[in-house]
């Protein structure tokens, strides 16, 4: 029997808003199917109770389980790189190919290569974080890739499971906050927050595509599996070779 690929992804257990958006993510595209297996995440912040929800052995025995579906990609769909340090991801993926035999990838990796695969320079960064942590973001950026972030709102919120509630209307007004200035891209990081769901909307009015940590992760792990990340229609210019400030 011909299996479709199977994308295992790995998730913060309060996360609401991942799951049903890369479901419809990949409503038409029958080849590919995504599996998850969830680990303790409640608060982002950079107190010590949050940072040690990241240590890799918990992220490694859900790793784990996610093996034993046979997986042929493990995503970490979430964004503690950014703050953590992009090396941090970089082990987590070693540890979770050297114990499974699976290759992996992180939502923040994911973005950073659609940045350089696309030629992004700039970028606006829009979060629901802290300004701590959307500052450490744009540092990674500048160190990792050279990509400068010309502008950055976030929401100031640490529970983690009220990202997801925050309507799209309060994101627009980010959005226009930090859109008054150019910039290549906008940089969307929180895999909990819905701004995607809106992608085509926010990439036609302000003329400008959309780096979301969840859409790029569905892009990089289709190409992992050697399925066309072209077959994901409505949720984005990054699906597409053309981008939208052509």
């Amino acid at each position: 029997m011909n299996e479709p690929k199977k994308i295992g992804m790995l998730t913060p257990s309060s996360n609401t808003a991942l799951e049903p958006i890369c479901s419809r993510m990949l409503h038409e595209v029958p080849e590919v199917t995504c599996h998850y297996s969830r680990f303790e995440v409640t608060k982002i912040s950079l107190e010590q109770d949050s940072l040690s929800q990241f240590n890799m052995e918990p992220m490694l025995r859900a790793a784990e389980l996610l093996a034993h579906a046979e997986v042929d990609v493990i995503a970490w769909n979430g964004t503690s790189g950014g703050w953590i340090g992009f090396d941090v991801d970089r082990k987590l993926c070693e540890e979770i190919t050297k114990r499974t035999g699976i290759p992996a990838t992180t939502s923040m990796l994911s973005q950073i290569r659609a940045f350089k695969e696309h030629d992004i320079k700039s970028v606006h960064l829009v979060t629901p974080y802290i300004s701590e942590i959307n500052r450490l973001i744009a540092e990674q950026y500048k160190n990792e890739c050279g990509i400068e972030t010309v502008n950055s709102s976030g929401l100031n919120i640490t529970h983690n499971r009220s990202f997801s509630l925050v309507p799209q209307e309060r994101i627009e007004e980010q959005i226009n906050e930090v859109t008054v200035s150019p910039a290549d891209a906008l940089s969307i990081v929180c895999t909990n927050f819905p701004p995607v769901a809106r992608v085509n909307y926010y990439e036609e009015k302000y003329k400008m595509p959309m780096y979301d940590t969840i859409n790029v992760l569905i892009w990089e792990c289709l190409k992992m599996v050697d399925v066309d990340p072209a077959k994901v229609k409505g949720w984005g210019a990054l699906f597409s070779r053309a981008t939208v400030n052509q």
